[in-house]
């Protein structure tokens, strides 16, 4: 690879050196915790997602999404380009030249992504939070607080179905779900006033399928402000998935955290499909720590769920095999590494942390609902 000809002006020199403080600002706040909270989540982030949300809520699918494939065609389609210009090239002369202005929009993509990210959402992931907000704290555990939490969620999550059984009218739609998602957070903003949530902007990814295989349920977008749903999803968990992507768009960052807004959203709604979602899922992981710890305790409480419980997770089961693929397993690690670069060391056991926060909730309160 050679360099040709590079040339930087003045007002190349401005631009990079503004980018660099734009940056290096964002690294010295993130240092500061309560400034984050104070100045940015709760300060101009709300206005900045609100925003956000009004301009792609107009949509009725995920401009995020759509460019995201726009961007992804682009370079494939500059790559191609410039292979098909090198192989042209006598086979003496052929090598990657770096033209006089590419490395410097290189140097300045990355700086100004960097700077969106974090502008525009990626600073939540040093905020204080909502175990500030809340007023609890999350530390350690004994294997009998895995117990009885493990107890109290199997207890619920037994009597969310039974009422889901007798309300008789299902999960309906996706859309119908996704409607829904806007009603709870409005109500529960009643409550909890730091979940308020305007300019709702919950979607279906159009990448549903390649989802399925890579192993996500939903994601967030940061540059869009959407909330995307994969919603291939069995029905039963998809108001949980839709209640986490909202947490996140709230400005809960990490996994755990949006995993607990999501959960107390959810079992604070009153809505038994919504409940059910909430409980079944935290009942999973907080049984599978429990299982790191007891195996023997974990299989016998989970024995004792309702059939129709049982019916459900074989369902989600039946749903990850069919989609299993090497995909899923390169995309968790880079997922991962993504995960540990923003304030989340575990990585992916991040999302099972939530258990240590719903015991954390469960001490200090004295329940488990939100």
């Amino acid at each position: 690879m050679v360099f040709k000809n590079i040339k930087i002006n003045r007002r190349d020199i401005i631009t990079i050196l503004v980018l660099c403080v734009l940056a290096a600002g964002i690294r010295v706040m993130a240092a500061f915790p309560a400034i984050v909270e104070l100045v940015y989540s709760t300060g101009v982030y709300p206005y900045i997602s609100a925003f956000l949300r009004k301009l792609s809520g107009v949509l009725p699918f995920s401009m995020g999404d759509l460019l995201y494939a726009l961007l992804i065609l682009y370079v494939l389609w500059r790559t191609v380009k410039k292979l098909r210009q090198a192989i042209r090239r006598p086979r003496g002369e052929r090598q990657w030249r770096l033209s006089n202005r590419l490395w410097i929009r290189v140097v300045n993509g990355v700086l100004l992504v960097y700077i969106a990210f974090n502008g525009l959402w990626g600073l939540n992931y040093n905020r204080l939070g909502i175990h500030y907000q809340l007023d609890f704290e999350r530390g350690r555990y004994s294997k009998e607080d895995l117990v009885l939490l493990n107890e109290l969620l199997l207890e619920q999550v037994n009597q969310c179905k039974e009422s889901v059984i007798r309300g008789g009218n299902g999960y309906g739609s996706t859309k119908e779900i996704r409607m829904q998602t806007k009603k709870i957070f409005h109500e529960v903003a009643g409550k909890y006033a730091f979940l308020q949530y305007k300019n709702a902007s919950v979607k279906s990814s159009l990448f549903n399928v390649l989802g399925n295989y890579l192993g996500y349920s939903g994601y967030y977008n940061p540059f869009t402000g959407e909330a995307q749903v994969n919603t291939d999803l069995p029905l039963f968990l998809q108001p949980f998935v839709a209640c986490h992507e909202v947490a996140h768009q709230l400005g809960y960052a990490k996994e755990n955290e949006a995993n607990f807004a999501g959960y107390i959203t959810a079992t604070a709604s009153g809505d038994p499909l919504f409940s059910y979602a909430a409980y079944f899922d935290l009942f999973l992981y907080a049984n599978r720590v429990l299982y790191r710890v007891d195996s023997t305790a974990a299989k016998d409480l989970k024995a004792l769920l309702h059939p129709e419980v049982q019916k459900d997770i074989a369902e989600l089961k039946a749903y990850y095999r069919k989609y299993e693929s090497p995909l899923g397993g390169v995309f968790d690690w880079v997922y991962g590494k993504y995960l540990k670069a923003n304030q989340q060391p575990k990585g992916l056991v991040t999302y099972s942390e939530v258990v240590a926060d719903v015991i954390g909730w469960y001490k200090r309160y004295g329940k488990i609902s939100g």
